[in-house]
């Protein structure tokens, strides 16, 4: 029996070091653990120290792995991308250096990770968007921008005291290597620009449009010269513009409008290549005061020069003195009278003050601007309420002025509740104005009128005797109403009439032969009406007459061959004769043109 003790010994030691062999394991800070069966290792607050052992990655059946709250330090091992059944990673709160390790993302399971509040560094690598936590726990490293995007929201506080190549904006950091874009747009930004801006020098786009921006334009703006867009709009910004704009050569578009920027602009902003006025270029609605550079002082909008030097204020508004040559407030709203300080725009060659409320006297001054008075396009200032008298210089062209106010009140008429001064009122335009009832007999007291325009209203009754004695008239346009009555002999007073315009109304009798004596016209429209009888060979009379519409009357007879001594193109739409009763044969002139024609009555 003695005999048989060495050999039992001998079989329990090569059965215990089979088990071994059948179960490996994994020592970790002293303990070993089955590779096969560990699938949770909670370790946290254990007080381990040293380094994780690149052997934690044979463990991979682990689900769970915990080890935060110790004293563990060196780098994370890239062996932790072994562990692809992981779903739960807490390394926080230890004190782990170097980089993120790129296999971390193979651990596509994963749920949560944690790897807050120690001393990771360095750039954290793309291939943490393969795991699976899309919102980890980075916090309070130091690791460096850019941060990949699929996690740039969860980076949360980071020391970057020590990444080099970025810059750091508004709390946020970007490479000075790869930022070619920045849109911080409507952020609710606040405070000044920081002149490190001007090192991310790759930017080729820049909108930091409205927010709240203060201070001045930084100079080290300059520094971009691969911007090709800048937008600062709709923020505070003071102060002027740097002349180190004129750096940026590849500049196309810019636009710095709806701020407070004060200052001349430098001329070192024509070296931008902006198409100016292509709608590339808005600095409209600051405080820049003139002279403005040459290539865009058609192009600043509106500006508040009230601090600038050699302005002139009109009606609240500041004008500069010497660069001020257009001045149009029509229909702007304008009160009280003009004032006589006016006359120190001494460039001004346009004034419209049309469609405003303005009263009183215009001042003599105003004859000392250099303005072309008779050119509508240049000078305008009807439909207001001025008195007369009126500067000699503009008493031909002040238009129409209410001036019921004025105190002349057997020096006016009164016309649809609208008071018209008998002196000065040379043109009376109410065409469609929804005019009803008849015409006034009054109107005839406008002696002066020379042009009338009552078109495409409601009027109704006869057309008042009266009208065809205001011979100053050269122009008179009564059409598109219900006028009824014939046209009077009467008619022939007006012997300066250019213009005669009677069409779709209901006029009835025949063309008085007076009309065919009005040499002077160039244009007679007596179409739609019911008018009757032939055309005369006085019609040859009318040798500048360059248009003729007697279309859908009740004209017979045969047409004169003196028509065709008449200057109008008759193929063309100056001439419409068609739908009356006239008869063959028609003179060669218009023989083609005359129209339908109703020949039941003709021979």
């Amino acid at each position: 029996m003695k005999k048989l003790y060495p050999l039992l010994s001998v079989l329990f030691l090569i059965y215990w070091g089979c088990d071994d062999l059948f179960d490996p394991s994994v020592n970790l800070w002293g303990v070993d653990y089955s590779i096969e069966n560990t699938t949770e290792l909670y370790l946290l607050n254990s007080g381990l120290t040293g380094e994780i052992p690149p052997e934690i990655g044979n463990l991979t059946n682990l689900t769970f792995l915990d080890l935060h709250n110790n004293q563990l330090i060196g780098t994370i091992p890239p062996e932790i991308g072994n562990l692809t059944k992981l779903t739960s990673l807490r390394l926080d709160d230890n004190q782990l250096t170097g980089e993120i390790p790129s296999e971390i993302g193979n651990l596509t399971n994963l749920n949560s990770l944690f790897l807050d509040n120690n001393q990771l560094s360095g750039i954290i690598p793309d291939e943490i968007c393969n795991q699976g936590d899309s919102s980890p726990s980075l916090s309070n490293n130091q690791l460096c921008p850019p941060y990949p995007s699929c996690i740039e929201d969860y980076v949360g506080e980071q020391d970057t005291s020590d990444c080099e190549d970025f810059v750091e904006l508004w709390g946020e950091y970007y490479s000075i290597e790869n930022t070619t874009e920045l849109d911080l747009s409507g952020n609710q930004l606040t405070g000044s620009i920081p002149p490190e801006i001007g090192n991310l020098t790759n930017l080729i786009y820049l909108n930091l449009s409205w927010n709240q921006l203060t201070g001045s334009i930084p100079s080290e703006v300059g520094n971009l010269t691969n911007l090709t867009d800048l937008t600062l709009d709709n923020n505070q910004f003071t102060g002027s513009i740097p002349p180190e704009i004129g750096n940026l050569t590849n500049l196309s578009w810019l636009n710095l409008k709806d701020n407070q920027l004060t200052g001349e602009i430098p001329e070192s902003i024509c070296d931008l290549n902006i198409d100016w006025g292509g709608g590339m270029f808005n600095i409209t609605n600051n405080q820049l005061c003139p002279p403005y550079p040459s290539c865009i002082e058609d192009y600043v909008g509106e500006q508040d020069l009230s601090n600038c030097d050699g302005v002139l204020e009109l009606w609240g508004e500041y004008y500069s003195i010497e660069y001020t040559t257009e001045l149009d407030l029509s229909n702007s709203g304008l009160t009280g009278e003009i004032p006589p300080e006016i006359d120190n725009l001494t460039n001004l060659n346009l004034l419209k003050l049309n469609d405003n409320q303005l009263i009183g006297e215009i001042p003599e001054s105003i004859c000392d601007l250099d303005i072309n008075w008779s050119g509508s396009i240049y000078f305008n200032i009807s439909n207001n309420q001025f008195c007369p008298p009126y500067p000699s210089c503009i008493e031909d062209y002040v238009g129409y002025q209410d001036v019921c106010s004025c105190g002349f009140n057997d020096d006016v008429v009164y016309l649809w509740g609208n008071c018209y001064s008998i002196e000065n009122t040379t043109e009376l335009d109410l065409s469609n104005s929804g005019l009803t009832g008849e015409i006034p007999s009054e109107i005839g007291n406008l002696t002066n009128l020379e042009r009338l325009n009552l078109n495409n209203n409601q009027l109704t009754g006869e057309i008042p005797p009266e009208i065809w004695y205001m011979t100053n008239l050269t122009y008179l346009r009564l059409g598109f109403n219900q006028l009824t009555g014939e046209i009077p002999p009467e008619i022939g007073n007006l012997t300066n009439l250019t213009y005669l315009s009677l069409g779709f109304n209901q006029l009835t009798g025949e063309i008085p032969p007076e009309i065919w004596y009005m040499t002077n016209l160039t244009y007679l429209s007596l179409k739609s009406n019911q008018l009757t009888g032939s055309i005369p060979s006085e019609i040859g009379n009318l040798i500048n007459l360059t248009l003729l519409y007697l279309y859908q009357n009740q004209l017979t007879g045969e047409i004169p061959e003196s028509i065709c001594d008449l200057n109008i193109n008759w193929s063309s739409l100056n001439f419409r004769i068609h739908n009356n009763q006239l008869c063959p044969p028609y003179p060669s002139c218009i023989e083609d043109y005359v129209g339908p024609q109703d020949t039941s009555d003709c021979d």
